[in-house]
C-alpha cells in the first residue's frame, strides 16, 4: 500500500459545535457544512497542509455509512499530532485550544525524549498532542 492518506474523519455528536470549535476557535479554513441535502451526508472539511483534510461527521452517520454499531467513546484510541516549530508555539496553540473550549489534559511540558508537548481534547473528546520535536525540521 502506498501512503496516500488524504482525509482524517472524526465522528462528532454535534456538528455545529465542532464546526465552531475547529473553524472559529482553532482557525482552520473550511467552507462549512456541506451535504445537508443527503440523509447521513452532512459533513465539514477543513484544509490542513497540502493534500490533507480534516473532516467532521456525525457519529451516527459514520456508523451508518460503515455498517458498524456506534460504540461508547474512547479518547485513548488514537491522538492527532500537531507539530510546531518551537516551545512557544506549543504554548500558543494550547492556549488557543483552551480558549476555544478544549479541555487541557496535559499542560505543555518538557518531555523525557527532549521535546516539549501538551495534550487537549476537543469538544467530542478527541485527543490532540501539540508538540515541538527538536529532531524534526518544520517546513511551511
Amino acid at each position: 500500500m502506498k501512503p496516500r492518506i488524504s482525509v482524517l474523519t472524526l465522528g462528532v455528536d454535534d456538528l455545529e459545535r465542532s464546526l465552531e470549535f475547529y473553524r472559529d476557535g482553532l482557525g482552520l479554513p473550511t467552507e462549512g457544512i456541506v451535504g445537508q441535502e443527503f440523509e447521513h451526508g452532512a459533513v465539514a472539511f477543513f484544509d490542513l497542509q497540502s493534500g490533507l483534510k480534516l473532516a467532521i461527521w456525525k457519529r451516527k452517520d459514520l456508523a451508518h455509512d460503515t455498517g458498524i454499531n456506534q460504540t461508547p467513546l474512547s479518547p485513548t484510541e488514537f491522538t492527532i499530532g500537531h507539530n510546531v516549530g518551537n516551545k512557544q508555539e506549543v504554548d500558543m496553540v494550547m492556549e488557543q485550544a483552551e480558549k476555544a473550549g478544549a479541555t487541557i489534559t496535559v499542560p505543555p511540558h518538557d518531555t523525557f525524549w527532549g521535546g516539549y508537548s501538551g495534550y487537549f481534547q476537543d469538544p467530542d473528546g478527541h485527543l490532540w498532542e501539540v508538540v515541538w520535536n527538536p529532531a524534526w525540521e518544520m517546513t511551511e
